[in-house]
């Protein structure tokens, strides 16, 4: 690629002057390492924000580490430093040399590195961004004429570093991972996948979630266009990526932003905000402009480079209440004297509006794990302005559900329920995610009660529960196939299960069904922020563990979802039903090639009039236990009418 000539002083002014308003969205245009000419010499240039530093200079294996070699100067708002370095080239690693206001020195990292050395390794990695080709131009075509909240969306969470591993334990590569991970997505029939973060990180045990290197991707996993390769062959199988992202909090090791400059920059220097004490983690200072750009031009990267289609934000309950994870004491009210961070929110407001402006189709996605209000409404109404909510209360009230045995489940009933009391008010996400199957709460199949059998039995009536709930879905890698064992990052999921137990390899099957299902029956995803897509015929049958309610799509073609969490056949039992004809099921999750025991053999049925669930009209249906039915009304048969030319010859007779 043909590399630019170096820009001169005045054209970094207004991106300066942007940078320090909070309205630079691109910063990586500005400051990291850039490929440049000047004076016919080929190099890159290097700038870099360390406003309380006395000098900065730039070393590496090129200068032999000299901090004298390569010094920096003051930009034009002389708290930004540069330099031209010709003859380095690409890969080449590098740290800033920063000494402080009180004389020490300090080697860290490019806060706008683009790539790093593979931990434990911590230095930055010089590295083009331009050139790679992308294919993706008819997939982003279709998804500009998307109305993402009518359209199925059911998310696929993985961890890309522990999937799959080599034989010999290694890491699957980007490429790897583009090769197996793609089709297998596909095939199981989802729409989106969701990685779980993939910024750079020094400790394998924070799964990603104590970041270093904002602007890099993890290089355990190869290069940032290896890693756009791994979402362009996403996107040609026509499948969304969203990316987890953490503008909560960033660790304390010393190559990266913590006091980056000598003393609080990125962090917050007020002593209530600074730290997330039980995370042992720095909080980020939203009051600060440049943290704001900083921040918001992160996550434009990653829909600018790596043509991501969301960001899924993690931890936003953390950045909304000045009291979190605080005892009496611990902190000070916000001027009005109350717990909420002004500065964070109107960060979070000043985010999605940015992140809207230049990607309109773009899914930004909270996980708020409290009842904070308009979370997905926009900043004009009050709102935060995302999109997405995940539906945390939900997720707690089904987990613990369905962790007690059946008999004692009558007694809870209402947390089936109790998520139509609210269900309209966000755009949810419902999640079950990886924070459910570690440390100690078993895998979604390990949370089961009763036998080998009926935990798979119970699985697949909770799958089909919240297929048919309102929101979208997002389960965790390992749920498809069963696996037992809890997830632990330090391994791949245990695919031979699939492979060599029936009943795992038939779970796989319903998986890929359901999905397919899902995503072929508009009832079940078109309309789910009002009561006209949902109404519920039996919410209240708690004696017997079972639930019954109707989804309509746009057009007013209806589904009813019949779901017992009972342990014992309900025989004969009486579902009402809005008026009588013929019903047909079209799913049923005790189906034998899904690994249930085929009890229910009558798949079309009469209603009959007898009144049940406040309905005049009813289904008597054979209800398994521990299943969950999809059914549809049929269309009336037209009556019959005699022959013409037969009735006349009658009359003859």
């Amino acid at each position: 690629m043909q590399k630019t000539e170096a820009r001169g002083q005045k054209d970094t002014d207004f991106p300066l002057h942007l940078y320090h308003h909070g309205a630079n969205d691109r910063i990586y245009e500005l400051y990291g390492a850039h490929p440049a000419v000047r004076e016919g010499e080929s190099g890159y240039i290097f700038r870099v924000w360390a406003p309380h530093a006395q000098t900065v200079s730039v070393v590496g294996d090129f200068n032999g580490w000299d901090e004298q070699a390569n010094p920096m100067e003051r930009m034009v708002d002389e708290q930004s430093f540069e330099v031209f370095i010709g003859g380095v080239k690409e890969y080449d690693v590098y740290k800033y040399c920063v000494t402080t206001a009180d004389g020490r020195k300090l080697m860290k990292a490019d806060p706008v590195g683009f790539h790093t050395e593979t931990p434990p390794a911590t230095a930055s990695k010089l590295y083009d961004l331009e050139g790679y080709v992308w294919g993706d131009k008819e997939y982003f075509s279709a998804l500009s004429r998307k109305n993402i909240y009518a359209s199925p969306v059911n998310i696929y969470e993985c961890n890309l570093l522990s999937w799959k591993r080599h034989a010999d334990g290694n890491f699957y590569s980007y490429s790897d991972l583009a090769r197996e991970l793609v089709p297998y997505v596909k095939e199981m029939g989802y729409t989106h996948v969701e990685f779980m973060p993939v910024t750079e990180y020094p400790y394998e045990g924070s799964w990603g979630y104590q970041v270093t290197g904002y602007f890099a991707v993890t290089s355990r996993l190869g290069t940032p266009k290896d890693f756009m390769h791994l979402v362009d062959e996403f996107h040609r199988a026509g499948i969304g990526v969203i990316v987890d992202w953490v503008p909560a909090h960033f660790p304390k090791d010393a190559h990266g932003l913590y006091e980056f400059d000598g003393q609080p920059l990125y962090e917050s220097s007020q002593w209530d905000r600074m730290e997330h004490k039980s995370w042992g983690t720095r909080r980020f200072d939203y009051g600060r402009e440049e943290v704001l750009s900083f921040l918001i031009s992160a996550a434009c990267y990653f829909f600018d480079k790596f043509h991501v289609d969301g960001l899924r934000v993690d931890a936003v309950a953390s950045m909304l209440y000045l009291d979190y994870d605080k005892k009496p004491g611990e902190w000070v009210p916000n001027i009005y004297g109350e717990n909420k961070n002004l500065e964070a929110i109107a960060f979070l407001r000043r985010l999605n509006e940015a992140v809207f402006r230049r990607f309109p189709y773009a899914l930004m996605i909270a996980e708020e794990s409290t009842a904070w209000g308009l979370v997905t409404k926009p900043g004009s109404v009050g709102g935060l302005g995302f999109n997405f909510k995940w539906n945390m209360g939900w997720m707690n009230d089904m987990l613990s559900y369905l962790c007690l045995n059946p008999f004692f489940r009558m007694g809870s009933h209402n947390k089936l329920t109790f998520s139509m009391m609210y269900a309209f008010s966000e755009n949810y996400v419902l999640p079950i995610s990886h924070d459910e199957v570690v440390h100690g709460k078993c895998s979604l199949i390990g949370k089961m009660p009763g036998t080998y059998e009926e935990k798979f039995a119970g699985v697949r009536a909770f799958l089909g529960y919240m297929t048919a709930h309102p929101g979208k879905k997002l389960n965790f890698m390992g749920y498809e196939f069963g696996q037992f064992k809890e997830w632990d990052y330090k391994e791949g999921l245990e695919f031979f299960l699939r492979d060599t137990y029936e009943l795992h390899g038939k779970l796989s099957v319903f998986v890929k069904e359901l999905n397919e299902f899902y995503s072929a029956t508009p009832a079940l995803y078109e309309v789910e922020d009002s009561w006209e897509g949902f109404e519920w015929l039996a919410p209240d049958d708690a004696d017997r563990n079972i639930v019954s309610f109707i989804r309509r799509d746009r057009a007013g073609n209806e589904v009813i979802a019949l779901v017992s969490f009972s342990g014992a056949d309900a025989d004969d039992y009486l579902l009402g039903v809005n008026g009588k004809g013929r019903y047909k099921v079209i799913f049923c999750t005790d189906d034998k090639k899904y690994g249930g025991t085929g009890k229910l053999t009558r798949k079309t049925i009469s209603a009959v009039k007898r009144p049940s669930h406040g309905k005049e009209y009813s289904l008597p249906v054979h209800m398994p236990k521990l299943s969950c039915l999809y059914l549809v009304r049929l269309p009336d048969q037209p009556k019959s009418t005699p022959h013409k030319a037969a009735s006349q010859n009658k009359k003859r007779g």
